[in-house]
């Protein structure tokens, strides 16, 4: 019988054009295999004791400790990501592996529930396998930061990442597996666009969550909700960063670089949109402008690398179209912004309003998009003139009127003098076109087991 001819994936350095290497696409028959032994390697899994569970998730992160530096480098690599912020990526995966562990029993444990029985309770019980749909810009940090409390919950992990981190999806694996978790309970699936309905429909997948871009969340969620599985869904962002009058200007300068520059802008929690009081404008300004000039651009696996480049060319050649159109719109470009291949120099963009790309749009790189408010209350409402609603930030001095000012936001997230970022002990999600559902901290864990009621007269 002829093969059927399979899709082949390359990884690319987008620093240097080298390949990396090359990936098979799993074939129909082998993908069928594998969900058809999903259900029992669930059943095996959901076994083992919790203490079991956990303290191979605690050995995970002892792994990562002691192979940050490989896979630090393979992250750069395969993405562009500055080698210093790629070391940063493997701590975190480490913390949140030595979270659960410490958070899993208090998590899951059975919840008193006041009725008319003689007892009755919640208790937590695992659903099955969660497929997990990754991007490519923190493919290490994404794929443990859902991972890590579904493993501990009892559920099982079936991963599609992107095609241009394929190496990195199969460090992980190897990661897990030396880590002690039995063969399949986490798997690394190399499949196509195309495969993941498959994936989705099998009677032994429970859930999806997919983090990306709002195209592939809808298609993703509207499979989802065909054959009715759970989904959270993790999307774009064009996180406002709202500067007050009151505010410790040079604090808040500092704050937004790393804000908006971390992992080359590429981050669907970076600031995007930097909005500021008609009194403070020129001032903010000139300061961010020099502050950005300052930034160290160059080869990502310098450990004094601040700006990479962006993992592919057609991610570089968007953010340029969406520079230029804001600029044909009105837009002032105060510095840099020239695009050679997958290299973007960091950009300032000022006088942006509604309507522009940089205003309306999500920028996926290393593009500041400044903003003028006629005054602080402004500033707040034009923070939610978007269709996104991931985070926001508010600088100032007056810290309790900044959390009053909650009461005017729908993001999922409000961060008062800092940048909005993931903790493993925070819940995070985001809210109208960023999505739904909440991943990490005791929300993070429970999103994916069956809160079962029980009822005893």
């Amino acid at each position: 019988m002829k093969e059927t001819r399979r899709t082949a994936f390359t990884s690319v350095n987008p620093y240097s054009g080298e390949t990396l290497s090359t990936y098979q696409a799993l074939s129909a028959e082998q993908l069928k295999l594998i969900l058809a032994d999903s259900g029992d390697i669930f059943a095996a899994w959901r076994k083992t004791p919790l203490q079991s569970r956990t303290s191979k998730l605690a050995r995970t992160a002892a792994l990562l400790r002691h192979k940050k530096e490989p896979c630090a480098a393979l992250i750069t690599a395969e993405t562009g990501k500055p080698i210093t912020e790629a070391r940063a990526e493997i701590e975190k995966c480490a913390w949140v592996c030595e979270y659960y562990p410490a958070h899993a029993e208090e998590f899951l444990a059975n919840e008193p529930a006041e009725s008319d029985a003689r007892r009755s309770y919640v208790r937590h019980v695992p659903i099955g396998t969660v497929f997990g749909v990754m991007p490519w810009n923190f493919p290490f940090w994404q794929v443990f930061r859902f991972a890590a409390p579904t493993l501990a919950a009892g559920n099982t992990v079936l991963l599609k990442h992107a095609p241009n981190v394929l190496g990195c999806a199969e460090l992980i694996e190897e990661i897990f597996a030396e880590a002690g978790f039995p063969e399949g309970v986490f798997r690394n699936l190399i499949i196509t666009h195309e495969q993941v309905a498959e994936v989705i429909a099998h009677p032994a997948v429970a859930a999806v969550t997919l983090t990306g871009s709002g195209k592939a969340g809808s298609a993703v969620a509207a499979v989802a909700g065909k054959h009715l599985k759970k989904s959270i869904m993790e999307l774009g962002g064009s996180n406002a960063f709202v500067v007050w009058e009151d505010a410790d200007l040079d604090r808040a300068v500092e704050t937004a670089v790393t804000a908006r520059m971390m992992n080359t802008g590429q981050s669907c929690i970076a600031a995007k949109r930097f909005i500021v009081p008609h009194k403070i404008y020129g001032a903010f300004t000139e300061k961010l402008v020099r502050a950005v000039q300052k930034l160290k651009s160059g080869d990502p696996a310098s450990s004094d690398t601040e700006i990479g480049v962006c993992a592919r060319e057609d991610l570089a050649e968007t953010l340029e179209r969406q520079m230029n159109d804001s600029v044909a719109q009105g837009a002032k470009l105060r510095c840099c912004g020239e695009r050679k291949g997958t290299y973007f120099a960091p950009a300032v963009l000022t006088d942006v309003v509604p309507g522009m790309p940089a205003f309306d749009e999500e920028t996926f790189g290393p593009l500041a998009a400044v903003v003028r408010a006629g005054d602080d209350d402004e500033a707040v409402a034009l923070s939610q003139q978007s269709k996104f609603g991931l985070g926001l930030t508010i600088c100032t001095r007056d810290t309790d009127r900044g959390l009053k000012a909650a009461e005017h936001i729908g993001d999922g997230a409000l961060f008062i003098n800092e940048l909005v970022k993931s903790d493993p002990r925070l819940p995070f999600g985001g809210q109208r076109e960023s999505g739904y559902g909440r991943e990490l901290g005791r929300d993070g864990i429970l999103a994916f087991v069956n809160r079962q009621t029980v009822y005893v007269k």
